[in-house]
């Protein structure tokens, strides 16, 4: 009978099954050697396994050398498993056909669709009704001859089928034996700047099954800035540039995304970096005392530029349906003068008739901030902004409780630590610049980040620069975003860029999914990736 082993992993609780009569810990003590088990585990479906022919022996399984990490196998003895042509893909639910129709196609297999009976080298997805398991984790279960993965979600079930698809690759073998695995941070996220430099919709697609196979599960979108509107609009079609993607593509995208478990997590930065909408709409634009246009600011002071963001916002909201949104929020540049009040006085007369006579221009931006974030939340939506758009200066108006910061620098004017937010009781996202940022162009003091560095060095709390904040606050560390910003486009070529972010983007999800220490060294870990592909 198999027992229950309770895990603390980061921010949650999973309950895991130990086959093997004895507790398997997650993290580099569970990938030891140990006993065989014996009998399937909950929820494999698989019945009694079959014994291998008489007088063969087998050595004790290895644990598989996969990209994340999987964070607990127990070994056993025996042929393992590889697909053939003859064998099946099967499900025990009819809600895993996409994942088996696609694990099917990816090794070479005939999908079957729901069936119970077994058959020799079998593949069986299956959902386990393991109450209060993370949803993304999963138990794989290689034994006689055929594979199981369960999980408490399609999600948790896709995430397995990723793990045996490394394993058989390049006629591999998936060793024998029970992997059981789940991430430490829900949120595993890659970011592109498609404002500053046109990305093609193929080029994206194949980030998304790159991104699928490593189990990150989000792909922020920043489509608008300074420089360009990069996605069709309908409701304001004066503000989009050329090229541009159209919304049949990004429906394809968001759609192949939604296949790979993967939520597309749109940006429509302000009330900074609208450069490309205010070109379009010069009545907008922000002006100082002295009647000079800010560079990228619209004027929040009037109505009219409140109304045209909410149009925005509730018009894609329709385009992406996923959970997840971010408001941006950031470099508002009239904060960045000496004396916003003095400067922009039409900014201060409108923060005293909305928050009263001690307000400022901050109370202002943080009183559109929440605004924003009310169009959002309307459309059921968790919101996240920068962390420079949480003023401290702001003393009449505080930043709504369930926003998400997003922390990305600390170089800002008034800028806090993160400690701060978090001591508040925020939940944050790990943007780290100093690790995550790949700057088309290097500009400023940006290098571009190696796998290597975030491998040895970074983990999700090492929010900025390279010190981590106590490990009290790890649970509210929700995970951490991978960025390519493209303030010098034409530095590189999107091949380039995808070159470029491939062992960086390996390093930022092995960190993620497994709070231990890596077993592998950096070069263990590169030659790893090349044989994997």
């Amino acid at each position: 009978m198999a027992t229950g082993l309770v895990v603390v992993l980061g921010a949650g609780v999973g309950v895991w099954a130990s086959g093997d009569g004895g507790g398997t810990p997650a993290g580099s003590a569970a990938r030891q050697s140990g006993a065989a088990g014996s009998g399937d585990p909950a929820g494999s479906g698989t019945g009694t396994a079959a014994s291998p022919a008489p007088g063969r022996s087998y050595a004790l399984s290895q644990t598989p050398r996969t990209i994340p990490a999987v964070r607990a196998h127990t070994p056993a003895r025996g042929p393992g498993w590889r697909p053939a042509a003859g064998h099946r893909v099967v499900v025990s639910d009819a809600g895993l056909a996409d994942e088996g129709r696609l694990i099917a196609g990816e090794l070479g297999m005939s999908y079957a669709g729901e069936r119970d009976d077994v058959r020799a080298g079998d593949l069986r997805l299956a959902l386990n009704d393991d109450e209060g398991a993370n949803p993304e984790s999963y138990t794989m279960t290689v034994r006689g001859g055929r594979v199981t993965v369960s999980g408490p979600s399609d999600a948790g079930v896709f995430y397995g089928t990723r793990t045996l698809k490394q394993e058989v690759h390049g006629g591999a073998t998936a060793p024998e034996g029970v992997v059981r695995d789940e991430p430490a941070k829900p949120r595993r996220g890659f970011m592109l700047d498609i404002a500053r430099k046109n990305f093609t919709a193929g080029w994206i697609e194949d980030r998304v099954r790159e991104l699928g196979d490593l189990k990150f599960n989000e792909l922020g979108l920043h489509f608008s800035d300074d420089q360009s509107f990069r996605i069709q609009s309908d409701t304001h079609p004066e503000i989009v540039s050329s090229p541009h993607l159209t919304k049949a593509q990004v429906k394809k995208i968001v759609a192949l995304a939604a296949s790979r478990h993967i939520t597309v997590v749109p940006e429509i930065d302000s009330p900074g970096h609208l450069g490309a909408v205010l070109a379009a709409h010069p009545e907008l634009q922000l002006r100082n005392a002295q009647g000079e246009a800010t560079r990228g600011a619209i004027d929040i002071s009037k109505d009219a530029s409140a109304a045209l963001l909410d149009d925005l916002l509730d018009e894609f909201a329709g385009l992406f349906p996923g959970s997840q949104w971010h408001l941006g929020g950031d470099e508002y540049q009239a904060l960045t003068v000496s004396d916003p009040q003095a400067s922009y006085p039409q900014l201060a007369a409108a923060a005293r008739q909305a928050h009263g006579s001690g307000a400022t221009v901050a109370d202002l931006a943080t009183g559109w901030l929440n605004d924003r974030a009310a169009t959002v939340r309307a459309h059921d939506r968790t919101v996240r902004a920068w962390n420079d758009g949480f003023y401290r200066s702001a003393s009449s108006v505080k930043p709504a409780a369930d926003l998400v910061v997003a922390y990305w620098t600390g170089k800002e004017i008034g800028a806090r630590k993160p400690a701060e937010y978090l001591g508040a009781g925020r939940k944050v996202l790990n943007y780290n610049d100093e690790y995550l940022y790949y700057v088309l162009g290097e500009p400023q003091t940006f290098v571009y980040p190696t796998g290597r560095r975030i491998y040895e060095q970074w983990t999700p709390r090492v929010l900025r620069g390279t010190t981590p904040v106590p490990a009290r606050y790890d649970a509210q560390i929700l995970g951490g975003t991978f960025a390519v910003w493209c303030d010098l486009a034409a530095s590189q070529t999107q091949d380039q860029v995808a070159a470029g972010i491939r062992m960086p983007l390996r390093a930022t999800v092995q960190k993620l999914w497994d709070p231990d220490a890596p077993e592998l060294t950096w070069a263990q870990f590169t030659a790893l990736a090349e044989r994997l592909g």
